[in-house]
């Protein structure tokens, strides 16, 4: 018996690469736990989209948010309490689509939570619409005669914006996109891994990937040269683009101080709410 996962009805689709990011999560949470990382730290929040399902099948702490607005949920959880462990999971559509603003201010302010992009370059939930990722000539319901949009380059948006831990992975190579869920979270600011994820039913990319999908020689320290990288087509990229160390927004805005812990007891609380209403 897996005591990470719920009883819930598992409905993605048959070879969906969500059941990938599902597995590698789990893993990556279990070496967490080797670590000293218990459960009690561990919160997830998400979007909405078939990604989203996730918060459903696993048995670890969660909230729900609004379309696009994951990261604002993830980050008040951060400051709230400093000592969790916060992971977002978000669509393409999701986080570069209705969220994108909040992605991009919390890569600029160095958020200290964890961003995992399901990238299947289709809006799979309402049946296979295009998304800001979306190859240029995509073909759906809501352009049948093709997309005649670039997409977003989410590796080099995040890199553009601030963020200090950039990665790639693919929902088919499990140990290494476990392992860079271990090292986006243990790792001290906006940690960004957008993961390549095959819809079977709309946007079917595994033959793709599995013939692109190249593992990079080495973590890169020159945003420039990550940027580079990232834009490359021919060979598709995965592993760690970018790594940096920069002060995180909570520790700016807070100091050491703990909202959750670090608070006066109810009594002192209303005795202050009761001073302010009298005024």
């Amino acid at each position: 018996m897996d005591d990470l996962v719920t009883n819930a009805e598992n409905t993605w689709c048959p070879g969906c690469g969500n059941f990938g990011i599902f597995n590698a999560f789990k893993k990556a949470v279990r070496i967490l736990e080797e670590r000293g990382v218990g459960l009690d730290r561990i919160v997830v929040t998400a979007g909405i989209g078939c990604h989203g399902k996730i918060l459903d099948y696993l048995k670890i702490s969660g909230f729900y948010s609004l379309h696009g607005r994951a990261l604002a949920t993830a980050q008040g959880i951060k400051i709230a309490n400093p000592d969790l462990k916060v992971i977002a999971f978000v669509g393409d559509g999701d986080a570069l689509g209705e969220g994108i603003a909040h992605l991009i201010f919390a890569a600029k302010r160095n958020a200290d939570i964890t961003v995992i992009v399901h990238d299947n370059g289709v809006y799979g939930l309402t049946t296979g619409q295009y998304t800001p990722t979306s190859k240029k000539g995509y073909k759906g319901p809501s352009t049948p005669g093709g997309s005649v949009e670039e997409p977003l380059n989410p590796i080099t948006l995040m890199l553009e914006a601030g963020a200090t831990f950039v990665a790639r992975g693919y929902s088919a190579r499990l140990d290494q996109l476990a392992d860079l869920i271990v090292q986006a979270v243990e790792h001290e600011g906006f940690s960004f891994i957008d993961v390549l994820q095959p819809c079977v039913s709309y946007n079917d990319t595994y033959r793709d990937y599995n013939q692109a999908v190249v593992n990079l020689p080495a973590v890169i320290e020159n945003r420039e040269t990550a940027a580079q990288l990232a834009r490359t087509t021919d060979r598709i990229q995965t592993g760690v683009f970018f790594r940096a160390s920069k002060p995180v927004y909570h520790k700016e805005l807070l100091g050491g101080r703990n909202p959750g812990t670090d608070r006066s007891a109810r009594s002192a609380r209303q005795k202050n709410v009761n001073a302010l209403i009298s005024k």
